[in-house]
């Protein structure tokens, strides 16, 4: 029922401004009152709807919603309007990960350093073996960890974000059959100069990986 709905919401097949009312998604769903009023809740903790009383669930103007919350990101990406979803994701990608690429260099553990170097070294064997499962994996624990590493965590809650795109990517079949070279060797770039201690070095192979997968998306949906 909440997958149903955030699907809906996020769509735009129900558009800010509509009312939902408790008896009829229950009624429409099948669901006891307790489960409408749990699923109500969880809209609301997403900000894509508000209640009061005597009107009913309102659906919110999109500038409201947490766009940052990983359940909205995924049925963005779930939707017809996964292009745009993609592309503003991605222009968030750029904005952060080269900087926290740059403070991890600098902040990195030398645990963490060696871990960075280890994810990399997997994401060469899994790019060649054409394992997207598992390389896409071994990606998300590598940008991850560059998050982590940054020592700022405000950039470390963005994982769940990145994660979700990088998921949405390989199941929407947006990743070619092979990795780019190019990609899995800029990220063994960004763990040698993040183990080297190179904030420039980390800072601009990192934007050069984020940078790449917005022009990938940009040639796959002209």
């Amino acid at each position: 029922m909440l997958d149903a709905l955030g699907i809906a919401i996020a769509s735009g097949a129900l558009p800010p401004g509509t009312v939902l009312r408790s008896e009829e998604l229950q009624e429409q769903f099948g669901a006891s009152r307790t489960v409408a009023r749990e699923v109500v809740r969880g809209l609301e903790a997403m900000r894509l709807t508000t209640s009061k009383r005597r009107v009913g669930v309102t659906v919110r103007d999109t500038a409201e919603w947490n766009h940052y919350d990983p359940r909205l990101i995924r049925w963005q990406l779930d939707g017809e309007g996964r292009q745009t979803a993609l592309r503003n994701l991605t222009e968030l990608r750029c904005a952060v990960e080269p900087t926290a690429a740059r403070l991890a260099a600098l902040r990195a553990t030398p645990e963490e350093r060696g871990r960075l170097r280890a994810f990399a070294a997997r994401l060469a064997e899994t790019a060649k073996a054409r394992d997207l499962d598992t390389f896409l994996g071994h990606d998300v624990s590598f940008h991850h960890l560059v998050l982590a590493a940054s020592g700022n965590p405000m950039f470390d809650q963005l994982a769940e974000v990145v994660a979700e795109v990088l998921a949405g990517r390989t199941g929407h079949g947006l990743m070619p059959p092979e990795p780019q070279p190019e990609a899995v060797a800029l990220h063994l770039e960004v763990a040698t100069a993040i183990d080297d201690g190179k904030p420039d070095r980390a800072e601009r192979a990192m934007r050069d990986i984020v940078l790449q997968a917005l022009d990938e998306m940009a040639e796959l949906f002209d």
